[in-house]
């Protein structure tokens, strides 16, 4: 029965997986089509000639792939700071209220988006903001933020508050103590929360969509081009673009932060 049940959850799990990942499969199989504007299948023919089409002949992508970088980079160094900040104040700080203002720290990135997106565009409308790249970026923020915030609160609270207290002790000021104490322990976690902080800026598209105004990201642009399709699989070397960018940040912060329990203090 046991081996049965084992097998079952193998194939339940197989078959979760081949869902969630036969569409990223799709992406780049039609990424060599020879075939302009369809998705056959199976392709007519495979060719490379979309990559160079994609990098030499649409000058159309650079304008929203440097905005992303742009309003990603930002945002990730928004995020850093306030986040930091606000894990370091939570974490010390004991008053009542506490949990209720974690809570609304949590809550941006568990609200769907679009509850977000139209919120920020009816905040910018009343305080009369013109939308621009800084709209996006603190529409970005909100979210980054608490990619920051968990990554650093969990970071603090598996870190010894005897190690800071001593290095008070020794003579050491506040930024002494936060530059050779309290940095080297939550270096990783800045660096894993960071970089979730970009892949999640770069490839939004929802919160985008009512904070840019006429501006177009490359998830927007991607979107648009799937709505009046030109060179489909031009789109679909983009996406591969996106994938990359936005994969391997996530797999870095993955392999910076398993070894968590290891850090010192993890036990206190």
């Amino acid at each position: 029965m046991r081996s049965e049940a084992g097998v079952g959850l193998k194939l339940g799990a197989a078959a979760g997986l081949l869902f969630l990942h036969l569409p990223l499969v799709l992406i780049f199989v039609y990424a060599f089509t020879t075939e302009e504007k369809s998705y056959q299948f199976p392709p007519p023919g495979y060719t490379t000639r979309w990559f160079s089409a994609a990098w030499f002949d649409r000058p159309d992508i650079w304008p929203p792939l440097i905005l992303s970088l742009k309003v990603a980079l930002i945002a990730t160094v928004l995020a850093l700071i306030f986040g930091t900040l606000a894990a370091a104040a939570l974490h010390r700080a004991r008053f009542y209220g506490r949990d209720s203002i974690s809570l609304l720290f949590i809550l941006p990135i568990a609200l769907p988006g679009i509850i977000t997106g139209i919120a920020l565009r009816s905040a910018f409308d009343i305080m009369g903001l013109p939308f621009s790249t800084w709209t996006i970026v603190l529409g970005h923020a909100t979210f980054t933020i608490v990619v920051v915030y968990n990554n650093v609160l969990a970071r603090f609270r598996r870190t010894s508050q005897s190690m800071i207290e001593a290095s008070m002790d020794l003579g050491a000021n506040g930024p002494q103590t936060f530059r050779h104490v309290i940095l080297p322990q939550i270096a990783s976690a800045l660096l894993a929360g960071g970089m979730l902080a970009f892949a999640l800026s770069f490839d939004e598209v929802i919160v985008t969509t009512f904070t840019a105004g006429q501006q177009s990201t490359l998830p927007i642009w991607m979107l648009n081009e799937l709505l009046r399709p030109r060179q489909r699989p031009v789109t679909n070397v983009v996406a591969i673009i996106v994938i990359a960018v936005t994969f391997l940040p996530i797999l870095a912060a993955y392999f910076v932060t398993r070894e968590g329990e290891h850090t010192a203090g993890s036990g206190k």
